[in-house]
């Protein structure tokens, strides 16, 4: 009984340092200062579980990792002035930590840092010329000094995903700093939030002369990469949307319009919390496939069997795995091109089923589900399976198309017999007359 307690003990325990682990978060800052005035964010994020390693983005004694391990699963940038990474932190080293599963949010400014924006390159981002910054002069707060760069937007401009915003409210939104591009065919990135149809970018001590390099909608203030191994990359335009000061502030728009406080806070909570995988996270639980009527996978089907196809999804919410219900989950029974697709029934709890009748050509195939949703990871899952033909004792005895065949092979039969008959009497005959 003692040894079972300290057994349960250890494995406790180890659950523990697994989940501690996996939150272990490094946030490079400007300076210190930075630490105090987005403190509401941090300490969201250590009310979460999130243990959080704070340093300068030029400390000498940066690594990420070694040996081949690292040190953490996420990594924060809130320095957007930063030239030079210190110690042997680099573009190159972010780039292989994203490459490997790891979790980026970074942030820009007015001077955005030549580091950041070679990082940006690397993640499909283009961040417009240095020193510009996002004006309207249609849509700014009244508290605005008169260069039109604090800019209210509104959360119509956020993307419509739930698990990356969360819930849109009515709340403006307060913004200030620069702009990114990015190119809308590529199928990874993701705008989260746009700005207004009246935006642009634009140096504002300078006159407009030429065109801007992005107006409108085309300009994104938050962009988002989801790369194909899941892991998430966030880049925002504007340290200013995350600090106390916006998440606090009231917003009165220049038409009149006022809000008691502004949609900062939420809106940029859930964006570090997808960021950080604490959100829209799915993953498989468990995949079964049998004949109709048996419960067991067999070592292979016979063309023409009837097959059922189960699987079981999950979903990450609260610090918990909850069954994920949907209705628009697939599946493909593929050899070099699918020869079935279906969708899958939830039955119950998370649980998908999908009944069919094997096809008539042998070989070797896959279940396959593939399942990408705009704010949820993507799940790829494949299962091989082989398929046989039908052995000689499982074919019909007698085929109805065949039976002309058969008569005319029995009507042969019949002809030799008679004429084997008529041909041995008559040498008979033939001997008796002689």
């Amino acid at each position: 009984m003692l040894l079972k307690y300290y057994l349960c003990s250890i494995v406790t325990l180890c659950l523990i340092a697994f989940v501690s682990a996996s939150k272990e978060t490094l946030v490079l800052l400007n300076n210190l200062v930075i630490k105090e005035t987005h403190s509401i964010l941090f300490n969201t994020l250590k009310e979460r579980g999130y243990q959080l390693t704070f340093k300068s983005a030029d400390d000498p004694s940066l690594v990420l990792s070694k040996y081949g391990k690292y040190f953490y699963e996420n990594l924060i940038i809130f320095a957007p002035t930063v030239q030079e990474f210190g110690g042997s932190l680099s573009v190159e080293t972010i780039t292989q930590f994203i490459d490997d599963g790891g979790n980026v949010l970074f942030t820009g400014g007015v001077s955005t840092g030549s580091a950041l924006r070679e990082l940006a390159v690397e993640c499909g981002f283009e961040i417009t010329e240095e020193n510009s910054s996002l004006i309207d002069h249609l849509n700014y707060d009244a508290s605005d000094p008169g260069k039109h760069t604090l800019v209210v937007t509104s959360s119509s401009n956020l993307i419509k995903s739930e698990e990356i915003v969360g819930n849109i409210s009515e709340k403006p939104l307060l913004y200030e700093g620069t702009t990114v591009i990015t190119d809308p065919k590529n199928p990874l990135v993701l705008p989260i939030l746009h700005a207004e149809s009246t935006a642009y970018s634009y140096k504002p001590d300078l006159p407009v002369k030429d065109y801007s390099l992005g107006t409108g909608k085309d300009l994104l203030l938050i962009a988002a990469l989801q790369a194909r191994n899941n892991a998430r990359v966030v880049f925002s335009g504007s340290l200013y949307f995350f600090s106390d000061v916006a998440f606090r502030s009231s917003v009165q728009k220049v038409d009149g319009k006022t809000y008691s406080i502004s949609g900062n806070q939420e809106v940029a909570s859930n964006i570090v919390l997808w960021t950080l995988k604490d959100r829209g996270m799915i993953r498989v639980k468990s995949v079964n496939h049998h004949k109709l009527g048996e419960s067991s996978p067999p070592s292979s089907y016979t063309i023409m069997d009837m097959a059922v196809y189960l699987v079981e999804l999950e979903r990450w919410e609260n610090g918990k795995w909850i069954p994920h219900n949907a209705d628009d989950v697939q599946v493909e029974f593929v050899r070099i091109d699918p020869f079935w697709r279906g969708n899958l029934k939830n039955i119950e709890n998370g649980k998908y089923e999908f009944t069919f009748r094997i096809p008539d050509t042998y070989g070797v195939y896959q279940f396959k589900v593939e399942y990408n949703r705009v704010g949820f990871t993507a799940i790829r899952s494949s299962t091989m399976v082989s398929v046989i033909p039908l052995e000689h004792t499982q074919y019909e005895r007698f085929i109805l198309s065949a039976y002309p065949y058969y008569a005319s092979a029995f009507s042969m039969m019949f002809g030799v017999f008679v004429f084997s008959f008529v041909f041995l009497h008559y040498r008979e005959d033939k001997a008796k007359g002689e």
